[in-house]
């Protein structure tokens, strides 16, 4: 039987922080959807109805930025074993490999980044999952980051489409797969399609999975994508979606601005999966929904998680949507169980 928890579980290695008041994000946020409805039309379309584009930098000059803040968020990371560039039909993906002596026999663990953050927004988790894993980490096409995409991604069907491909190289015997944000859509995807290649699922404050986010957390998403904005904006924008007041001097905090300035995303808006998708993640699943502010959509994400047929759910105590960054700790011995649990079945 799976292990399930609540949002009444607190767990004593996760520690609480005081609370801050909201209640002005909550009076803005009407305001800010009329806000975008004037200022953002255009990206909103194309967002959700317009017709799917190729992801690209705007120009040579804002590329060179960003590629300039994504070598610095990466050497935060340990050195990787290998850095390869993998050919899929919608494109070149950028893969880092971390291999460690010892894991040979081992299941290896492939990571899916949340939107604009690319395999930088594993610094903090990345050296606790490596001493017996082998750890794949890649960046998304059509999102920010080093892939290269070629072809339009009008599904998220075609989403798990290219890392298949991805992993048919690199994985072929099957992998835990864990995805943060966009990226735990595009896992839950991946699963959903190819179950037989997936050894176990994390899902860490999966968007447009169980639920849909709340409005006023999708408007601060929106602000920090539309680009003739004020940089005053983006950032405010930026902290209210990861949950933590934004820092302009750290070296992820300036990668994913950056991001937001310079790159234009074109990536398939999700829908959250319906009883028959559900019914068929037959893996074990992990899902970790934030206590507050949750892009997931909360407790009623939390409660469609627990239909898997293996569900592991905890809502965790003081997160957000910067989840895997706040509950490192947590989640470094919390992951290393659940895949050591998933290969014994």
């Amino acid at each position: 039987m799976s292990e399930r928890t609540n949002s009444a579980d607190v767990r004593p290695d996760v520690p609480r922080r005081g609370r801050s008041p909201h209640r002005w994000l909550r009076r803005t946020g009407v305001a800010l959807v009329v806000v975008l409805s004037a200022v953002g039309v255009v990206g909103i379309w194309q967002f959700f109805i317009g017709a799917p584009g190729v992801g690209h930098f705007r120009d040579a000059e804002g590329r060179e930025i960003y590629v300039e803040a994504y070598d610095r968020a990466m050497s935060a990371l340990p050195p990787p074993t290998a850095t390869r560039d993998i050919a899929t039909r919608f494109g070149s993906v950028r893969v880092y490999e971390w291999f460690s002596v010892g894991a040979d026999s081992a299941v290896p663990v492939v990571l899916i980044p949340g939107m604009s953050s690319g395999v930088p927004m594993w610094a903090e988790n990345l050296g606790t999952f490596l001493p017996h894993r082998r750890v794949l980490a890649f960046d998304a096409l059509g999102d920010a980051g080093l892939s290269i995409q070629n072809v339009p991604l009008s599904s998220t069907e075609q989403q798990a489409l290219w890392i298949s491909e991805v992993l048919d190289e690199l994985a072929p015997e099957g992998a835990h797969v864990v995805g943060h944000s966009f990226g735990g859509a595009s896992a839950a995807a991946y699963a959903h399609r190819f179950p037989e290649r997936v050894r176990s699922l994390t899902l860490l404050e999966p968007v447009f999975t169980f639920a849909y986010p709340p409005v006023r957390m999708l408007a601060w998403t929106m602000v920090s994508t539309i680009p003739f904005l004020p940089e005053s904006w983006h950032n405010t924008a930026l902290g209210k979606v990861g949950g933590a007041e934004f820092d302009p001097n750290d070296d992820m905090a300036k990668m994913i601005a950056a991001a937001s300035e310079h790159f234009s995303a074109q990536l398939p808006t999700p829908s959250p999966l319906n009883d028959v998708a559900l019914s068929s993640l037959v893996m074990p699943t992990y899902v970790a929904i934030a206590e507050r502010d949750s892009l997931a959509g909360g407790a009623s994400a939390a409660e469609r998680a627990r239909r898997l047929p293996k569900a592991t759910v905890d809502i965790v105590p003081d997160t957000t949507h910067s989840l895997p960054m706040q509950a490192k700790d947590f989640l470094a011995v919390r992951l290393p169980e659940f895949w050591r649990d998933a290969e014994r079945e």
